[in-house]
């Protein structure tokens, strides 16, 4: 992200989930910080994985907390570049503080860096395969975040050049198959959604054919999610449904359905102007790091 700080985009209440996560790591005595004592020391933050680096500021935010001051030595967004055995390791941050300080936040910060990193290194990786392809719309991901930790999985997404898509249900008016069959039509469920969204609120609709994106799009959809289409389905589908209500009415399409780096190639089509994919979040592996004490 080269727009601005990816920082500023974090709410105050992120400083809230950190606190917890400390309080869920230290729930009573620290037995270990009692040992080490409050002798200021150094440690230094080496990234052992390649990827992207991302998640600065729960890093920076939890070493706050307990006391203890960082200098990164990498940029956020910028790749972890290294060149065994020349290059085993490369150097991102210092942390200096009483030594019981750096101990006490030392996991939290590296599971949250890890993670991070690890989403935004998916995020890029996916992105810039779409973009070889010739893809020129946006790479988004999903709500299969993990509970309690979608802020540090949408904030890794944005730092690897993906879109975040919707935070959360109150975020756009999104209606899948659920929703239509409980309505009973995808233009009542439209219907009803526009009568309380009001008008800032988008409306997309799952669909599982072309007949119904167009009753989606004839009811007033923004988007229309081609759910679990083939690629040649897409393709086929994307293109006439463009031709079809060009002039008439403004909606994006989006396609989705189990699309990973392994089977998205044949998906990547400029009629669709949405490919959006958990593969880029949800399960993928964490960028590797330590914190060691300097000596």
């Amino acid at each position: 992200m080269s727009l601005g700080n990816p920082a500023h985009l974090l709410p105050p209440t992120f400083k809230s989930h950190i606190t917890a996560w400390l309080a869920e790591d230290t729930p009573s005595f620290d037995f270990a910080g009692f040992v080490v004592g409050e002798t200021p020391r150094a440690a230094t933050l080496w990234a052992k994985s390649r990827g992207v680096l991302a998640g600065r500021p729960f890093f920076d935010e939890v070493f706050r907390q307990t006391g203890c001051t960082v200098e990164w030595h990498i940029e956020e967004g910028s790749p972890l570049t290294l060149s065994p055995p020349s290059t085993p390791k490369l150097k991102c941050a210092t942390v200096r503080g009483p030594v019981r300080a750096i101990l006490l936040g030392e996991r939290v910060a590296l599971n949250t860096l890890a993670r991070c990193s690890g989403v935004a290194t998916a995020s890029a990786e996916l992105a810039g395969l779409v973009r070889e392809a010739g893809y020129q719309g946006k790479l988004a991901g999903t709500r299969k975040t993990t509970p309690g930790f979608r802020l540090v999985e949408k904030y890794g997404m944005l730092v690897g050049g993906a879109d975040a898509h919707r935070m959360d249900l109150s975020s756009m008016i999104m209606l899948k198959d659920n929703h239509v069959w409980s309505r009973g039509s995808i233009t009542d469920a439209v219907a009803a959604a526009k009568a309380v969204g009001g008008f800032s609120m988008k409306i997309e609709v799952e669909v599982q054919s072309e007949a119904e994106a167009d009753e989606a799009i004839a009811a007033g959809a923004d988007v229309v999610m081609l759910d679990n289409f083939t690629g040649d389905g897409v393709k086929i589908a994307a293109r006439s449904l463009k031709d079809k209500w060009k002039g008439k009415r403004e909606f994006l399409l989006e396609v989705s359905g189990g699309l990973t780096a392994d089977n998205v190639a044949p998906y990547v089509c400029n009629d669709v102007d949405i490919i959006s994919t958990s593969s880029i979040h949800q399960g993928v592996p964490h960028v590797d790091f330590s914190l060691k004490i300097e000596h």
